[in-house]
This record gives C-alpha cells, structure tokens and sequence, in this order.
C-alpha cells in the first residue's frame, strides 16, 4: 500500500470535517428530523468522498469519521460523540459510508464517463439505504425501545421524506465530482490521485 502523502492526509481531514458538518444541519433545522432518523448532508459527502478520493482515501475517510466520533468528539448527527453511538439504530448509516465509499470509488476509478460517476452515487445511496435501514430495523427489533405498532413497513416509511433529497444530490455530487475530475483534480498534486488510490 502506498505511504499516505500530505496531501492525502488533508483531503481525509477535509472530509471527515465536512461528514461532522453535514450531520448537524439539524442543529439549525430541528424539524429534519423524521421517526427518529435526521435528514442531514452525510450521505452526500460520503458520496463526494468516494468520487473524489476514490476507493483506498475515501474508504479511510470513513473509517477516520467514525473512529473520531466513537472517541467522543461530536461529529454525529445532533452533536453526539462516543462509544454509545454503536448501539443507536442509525449506527447503520454510519457503518454503511464506509461500504459505499469503497464501492463508489471502486466504480470511477474503473470508468471515467459522466454517466459512470451519477451511477456510481446513486448505488452509493441505494447501499446507504439498504444497509442503514435494515440495520435500524433490527436496532429497534432487538435491542433499541421501538415506537408502538413499529414494523419493516414503518422503517422504510420514514426513509420517504429524505429519498427525494438524497437522489437529487446524489446526481448532483456525480456531476460535480466528473467536472472536478476533468478539471481540479486533472493537475498539478491532484493528478495522480486516483491512480495512488
């Protein structure tokens, strides 16, 4: 594997910042908070993340985002930090980042059109869903304090109201990552950045 450059270090720091940020949104709109689940920009960085980064730095992002988060600093969705976020069901969505980094990166390190990298963020989402949902699920199923009449139904349900949000910015992190690509990250130090992924 090849030695992390200074660069890298700042785009994984870059990063895990902007995760810390997109996840509290909700501290100035309380009410993008649905069944339990906050709507926040995590998933479109983490999208970003595994555009840009690709595969090996955006995957090391994640893990970077949530380990700081599981050692108490505040970077999870309301401010939360620490330990006790393993056993909050929207744990899965953060497990999830770390998947779908790599598989983003994965893809657009293989294929390079525009038409690569919007696909690219849309199966990250879907990856989010799928594996963030299922897990809150089984949270409230077997450990977590479930709301009365709570079903596999109702957890999909409350992923409606940020489903409309997460695939419009799913397709917009694709096509700003491609014009990146073609541009900022075509020169100078940014170059080979992909290639050292």
């Amino acid at each position: 594997m090849n030695k992390f450059r200074a660069l890298d270090i700042t785009l994984v720091g870059m990063f895990v910042a902007l995760m810390a940020v997109g996840a509290n949104i909700t501290a100035i709109a309380p009410f993008l908070v649905v069944g339990g689940v906050p709507i926040t920009l995590q998933t479109f960085f983490a999208i970003l993340a595994g555009l840009i980064l690709g595969s090996r730095l955006g995957t090391v992002a994640m893990i970077v985002y949530t380990l700081v988060g599981m050692v108490g600093v505040p970077v999870f969705a309301g401010f939360f930090g620490g330990f006790g976020i393993i056993v909050r069901p929207t744990f899965g969505f953060i497990i999830s980042y770390i998947l779908m980094t790599f598989i983003i990166g994965k893809i657009v390190e293989k294929y390079k059109s525009l038409p690569a990298f919007i696909t690219a963020a849309l199966i990250g989402m879907v990856i989010n869903y799928l594996f963030g949902t299922n897990w809150m699920y089984y949270a409230y199923k077997l450990w977590a304090a479930a709301p009365d009449g709570f079903t596999y139904k109702m957890a999909w349900l409350w992923m409606v109201p940020p489903l409309p949000k997460d695939v419009i910015l799913a397709v917009f992190a694709g096509i700003l990552a491609f014009r990146l690509e073609k541009t900022v990250l075509s020169k100078g130090q940014f170059k080979n950045l992909k290639r050292a992924s």
